[in-house]
Formats: structure tokens, sequence, C-alpha cells
């Protein structure tokens, strides 16, 4: 309505020297004004508030998604573009929600508004509106088809981009030990100019966008004021209905405008949106459905593998096995020690355990119920895990211990800590268990790290304790103690223990070896040696022993 009302102080107020028409008229315009300004204001503010809620629950769906994943399903996505797309990508939904809530209603509204007000002041002028606009959508419609696989591109470039940062940051140690900066900088910046060259080729269309609607919104000005202009000299049009229509004309472009921005924006967020889905949509291929036993929990900590093969899915769908065959059998309080070469199939064996992939072929038992009977809460309950890799978080010595049992008492996690021989180090900081650690164990010795590992797993009272190579920092002395305190107070657990070393499992009731993930040696430490000639073999080059009868008889 102002440029109507403009037009009424133009062509009545002005023409006729009427002050008081013009301060009546201009008294609506400010009135108009002002709701204009609440509107903005509250509409920008909703806007503001839908967007960031949205995202903020969508930000949460999906890590909460992610959580829930399987190590395959994992496997399926980089680290780095997971972080891209519950960052990066969820801003880019955000931004153009925000943009767009507060011109859904706005520009279609100044769009409609505008083009009906035009065509009631001047029906002939307002034709040339009419020539402008199909031009002006086709050019638009264009540019998104032109925009949406190079946003599509930039995102992925983006993925690629935080993966190098992650794995630079995450093994730093290793970079500088053996002096590969300059190395890891020249990859970074390749990885930075594949990005920016990503980014320019798609910013490029947005850079277009600007001068098709300014070129195409002074032209039909000029078209307008030209063709105005000599309907006024020829008394056909007055003045101020020239300024109103002209203004008209702006609200009409600048809404076109304003939408194809949003468009080029949804454009963008369209690329994204699909990367979230790609999280949101995964199958989940390790869940409870189906399990019979969903109520049980582990008891007693029999294991027992019949017959078991297990390869890893690959994109084809075809796998190959890493383990074929398996079949032993780990009473309770056991202890089960595996040895075998690298890349032999261990870690892949215990992983079967607690579910974290899912046999090919065959069974595991967990006291005599398949393991995909259970719920994957009670089974993972009853199993305590340190893996190959050591992990802690940022916080206290205690806070990461209680990751074991939040409600344990004080006196149970000093138990724990004691059976994995980690008190004495603890009690020498100064702050003892309420010494702060770093992200990843920062500020502790890769061997505390792992007894701190084991005094978590110890502190969950598991039924099962899987050791995966998880005293290859501790020295033997120490390692001895840890398995002393297993062999004493934690008798009733039924121990797996994976281990290069034979010391680490010399003692224990049964030992497997692997190799190119098939069973070549099962017994005791004894019985090995007379029977495997791996295991000989291993035991010959760790002790540097030549006469193997007379260590078998002592």
């Amino acid at each position: 309505m102002l440029p109507r009302l403009m037009s009424y102080i133009i062509n009545n107020g002005v023409a006729n020297h009427d002050t008081a028409y013009i301060l009546r008229i201009g008294g609506l315009m400010v009135f108009a004004v002002l709701v204009m300004i609440i509107g903005g204001t509250l509409g920008t503010y909703f806007a503001a508030k839908a967007s960031i809620c949205f995202t903020s629950d969508l930000r949460r769906d999906i890590f909460k998604k992610v959580q829930r994943f399987s190590f395959a399903n994992i496997d399926a996505f980089s680290t780095g573009s997971l972080v891209t797309r519950l960052t990066n990508d969820i801003q880019q939904v955000q931004n153009v929600l925000t943009m767009g809530l507060k011109m859904a209603l706005r520009a279609p509204g100044m769009f409609v508004g505008a083009l009906i007000m035009a065509f009631m002041m001047n029906l002939r002028l307002a034709l040339i509106i009419l020539v402008v606009i199909p031009l002006l959508l086709g050019t638009i419609i264009l540019i998104l088809k032109t925009a949406f696989p190079r946003f599509q591109i930039m995102q992925e470039k983006l993925d690629k981009l935080n993966s190098g940062i992650q794995e630079a940051l995450m093994n730093v140690r290793v970079v500088k030990s053996f002096v590969r900066e300059d190395f890891e900088i020249q990859k970074f910046s390749g990885l930075n100019e594949d990005l920016k060259e990503g980014s320019m080729r798609a910013l490029k269309i947005v850079i277009m966008t600007m001068p098709v609607m300014m070129l195409a919104m002074n032209l039909t000005t000029l078209a307008v004021v030209w063709y105005g202009g000599n309907l006024i000299i020829g008394g056909n049009m007055p003045v101020g209905d020239l300024t109103a229509f002209t203004t008209y004309i702006v609200q009409i472009l600048m809404s076109l405008m304003m939408l194809s921005m949003v468009f080029l924006q949804s454009s963008r967020a369209q690329a994204s949106l699909v990367r979230i889905n790609e999280v949101l949509d995964t199958e989940i291929d390790l869940n409870d459905e189906g399990a019979s036993h969903k109520e049980k929990k582990v008891e007693a900590g029999r294991i027992e593998f019949k017959d078991v093969s297990f390869g890893y899915a690959r994109e084809n769908g075809i796998s190959d096995l890493v383990l074929e065959h398996i079949s032993f059998t780990a009473e309770p309080g056991q202890t089960i020690g595996i040895i075998g070469s690298t890349g032999s199939g261990k870690t892949s064996l215990v992983q079967l355990i607690p579910r974290l992939y899912d046999v090919s072929e065959g069974q595991v038992l967990v006291d005599g119920v398949d393991v995909r009977e259970y719920s994957l809460r009670h089974l993972r309950d009853g199993v305590g895990m340190v893996l190959q890799k050591n992990d802690l978080f940022s916080g206290t010595i205690e806070e990461n211990l209680r990751w074991g049992d939040e409600e344990a008492a004080d006196e149970e996690i000093s138990a724990a800590a004691r059976s994995a021989q980690a008190e004495d180090f603890i009690k020498s900081f100064k702050f003892q268990y309420q010494s702060d650690i770093g992200q990843g164990g920062a500020g502790v010795s890769g061997g505390q790290k792992q007894r701190l590992c084991i005094a978590r797993a110890l502190l969950k009272k598991p039924k099962i304790l899987i050791l995966d190579d998880s005293t290859s920092a501790v020295d033997t002395a120490t390692e001895a103690r840890i398995r002393e305190s297993f062999s004493g107070e934690r008798k009733d657990i039924t121990k797996l223990i994976i281990a290069q070393r034979i010391s680490s499992v010399q003692d224990a009731d049964l030992i497997l070896v692997l190799e190119e993930g098939k069973i070549i040696g099962k017994g005791t430490h004894e019985e090995l040696l007379k029977s495997c000639t791996a295991y000989e073999e291993i035991y010959m080059t760790q002790t540097g022993s030549a006469r193997m009868g007379e260590e078998v008889s002592e």
C-alpha cells in the first residue's frame, strides 16, 4: 500500500497544495511502516528460533542414530564425513530454513500484492512485467539445475578435507616422530586447494545470479519509465501513478530476486539434505529384531564357537572370509589365550562375542544361547572389552573409570584399579583419582593408559573379559601381577587374552593358534610345544631356546 499512498500524496496533496491531506496520508504511511517493523522483527525472531530448534533436533537425532550404528555401518562412512554431516551440512539446512521462513510469505506476498496493484493502476504498462517474469524464471531454473551437482561435489570435497585434518591431528605424534610435517602440510594444501576450486565453481553460480537479476530489474524499470513517460506527456497518466508503478515493478523483481536466492540456497541445502538422509536412512544391520531372549542376561560366561566363519562386507556385497570354521569352547572362569601373526583374525574372532559384527556362518553361543538371541544391551553388559586401541576421554581418571559402572562405590573403583595394577601410579598424581587427563588419554603413558582401560572394564563386573593385546605396553613384571589378580579375585570371569608374547598366555587353560583365519593349533602350552610347529617356532624366537625337549621336561 505504501507506493499507492505515495501516489495519492503526489497526485492530490502536492498538486492541490493540500497540507492536511498530505499529513493525513503521511500518517497512514507511518502506521503501515510501524506494522512492517513489528511484523519483520517477529518474523525474523520466529524464523531464527524455528530453524535453530529444528536443526538442533535433527543434529541430536543423527548423533543418536550414529551411536546405534554397528561397526559395519560406521565403516561405510568415513569419520570426517560423519563430522561434516553433523556440522556443516546441518548448518546449510539451518541457513536455508532461516532465510526461507523469513521470506516464505514475505516474497510471494510482495510479488502477488505488487502485481495486483500494478494491474489495477495501469493494465497496458503492467504487460511489460509479463514479458520479463518468464525470462527470469527460466534463468533461475537453469541456474538451479547447474548449482545442485556443484554444491554436492563441494560438500564431498569438504568431507575429504575434514578427514585429512582429523587424521593429521590424531596422528600428530607419528607425524613429528617421522619428521613428516612438510608432507602433511603439502597434503593438506592439496585438499584445501581442491575444496577452494570446488567452492569457487559452485559459488560462481551465486555470483552470476545477482547481475542477471539487477540487469532485468534495471531494463524493466527503464522500459516502464520510457513508456510511462510517454503516457504522462500524452496526459493519460498522473505523475504519482508512474512513481508508484515504478516502485511496484521494483517490488515484483525484488521478490523474485529474494525467491531466487532462497531457491539457490535450497539447492545447496538439498545437496546437504541428501547426505543427511543417507545417515538417517541407513539400515542398522545389528539390532534386537528377532531376538527371542531379550530379557536374558549373561550369567555364567560360557562361550562356544560352532563352525564359525566370518568376512567383512564389501561394497559389492561379496566378502573375503577372514575366519574359517572356528570351533572351540571356553568354560566359565577359564582363561583362553589367542596367539597368531598379524592379520590372522584374532581381533575379528573376539569381536563376534559382543556382536560388534555378526558371523557369516555358524554360531557363537554364550551360556548356550546364540548371541543374536540376546538383546544387545544385556549381551554387552555381560562382556568387558579392552580394545587393541585404548581410548580414554577428556575428564578425570575417576570419570573415565566410571564408564564401567556409574554407580560404583569408591572402594570398588580402588579394587578395580588395584587388579589392573593402576592404583600405584594413580596415587602418585597430585589429585589422584581426580587428576585430569586430556582427550584420548593425553597426559598418561601407553602402559598407564592400558591399565586404566583394564580397570574400567573390570569395574563393569563382566562375566566375560576380552583383552585384545591390551598389555603390550606394560612391562613383564606388571603384566604378571595383572594375570595373578585375574587368577585370584577375578577367577570367576571367563577371560580371552590376545597377545603377541607367549609369556602372556602360556598359563592359559586353552591356547588357540591362528593363521590366516584358521585354528592351526589348540591346547595348553605344553601340548602345543609338542604338537604345533608354528607355536614352537614363536616360542623359540621369543625365548631363544634351542633345546625344546629340555624346556618341556622342565
